[in-house]
């Protein structure tokens, strides 16, 4: 059986481990960061025995760890590799840069002390110079953006469902009258549409509801309106992917939130579920 998959990051201070970690967790990984080298030992014996389920799993490692570069080697080495499909990221940049970095953040250098940091920096490429020779993957971050590292990070290790089919789509109705949702990606508003609310036998019900939802499938403006948020978000997903988006809000409003939007939604839903899109629902106003 195949042991567990494991990715190590480390390398220099400044260098991006932190954005790299959250791409590992945008990737689904379970993540740890800064785990003192006496429990790394022991989560690296078997993973299982720590970490349930099947996900992959990324540790972020560095000098800030006490003895870090006389024995994460001899950790490295001494993985079972039946247990754990291990390998070793090493990131980097250039003195200049993570002089520039350290500057701008005003945040010191783990081994600066009382001294300049282009000393630490030198000092601790010194020190992890065995590492990064031994590395499975070396990234020089010095003249990447945080997107083209995301980038990066995700075409060499994304598996499985967030390989290959792309953002999660969180659709979630509401109402107006509630307030807008913070953090949609795409707002849409069906106040226009003809409103079950009026009509006496329809009032109780809600978008989810059969009558309800053959009153509106009725209405030709819900269905092109329908239509058409549909195509937009088949050309704009791939897009979204391309950026190596995690996920893809889409809020979708009525006036109270419990007819037009929640139908529209749940539309939308089974449209992108036969293109077989990972999609969430929130009808986050539907029992007010």
């Amino acid at each position: 059986m195949a042991g567990v998959r494991l990715v190590l990051v480390t390398g220099l201070s400044g260098s991006g481990k932190s954005t790299v970690a959250n791409c590992f967790e945008d990737l689904a990984y379970y993540c740890v960061d800064n785990l003192p080298l006496s429990l790394l030992r022991e989560l690296l014996r078997d993973p299982r025995d720590h970490v349930s389920g099947n996900a992959p799993i990324a540790v972020v490692t560095d000098v800030r760890a006490p003895g870090f570069a006389a024995k994460f080697p001899q950790i490295v080495a001494g993985i079972d590799r039946t247990r754990v499909d291990a390998s070793l990221l090493f990131l980097e940049a250039s003195d200049d840069v993570l002089v520039r970095r350290f500057s701008e953040t005003r945040r010191p250098h783990p081994l600066a002390a009382d001294r300049p940091p282009l000393d630490a920096i030198q000092e601790e490429r010194r020190l992890l110079a065995g590492l990064r020779a031994a590395a499975d993957r070396v990234i020089d971050t010095s003249d990447l953006s945080i997107h083209e590292l995301r980038q990066s990070i995700f075409e060499d290790y994304a598996q499985g469902e967030r390989a290959v089919r792309g953002p999660m789509v969180f659709l979630e109705s509401f109402g107006f009258k509630h307030g807008i949702p913070k953090g949609a990606d795409l707002l849409f508003d069906t106040r226009f549409l003809p409103n079950p609310y009026f009509r006496p036998e329809l009032r109780e019900l809600s978008g989810r509801d059969a009558p309800v939802v053959e009153f509106l499938e009725g209405q030709e403006e819900f269905v092109e309106l329908a239509r058409r948020i549909e195509e937009l978000l088949l050309y704009l997903r791939p897009r979204f992917e391309r950026d190596n988006r995690a996920y893809l809000t889409v809020a979708i409003g009525c006036t109270g939130g419990r007819h037009r939007s929640v139908a529209m939604v749940e539309r939308l839903r089974e449209r992108f579920a036969r293109q077989e899109w990972p999609v969430r629902v929130n009808h986050r106003d539907v029992e007010r």
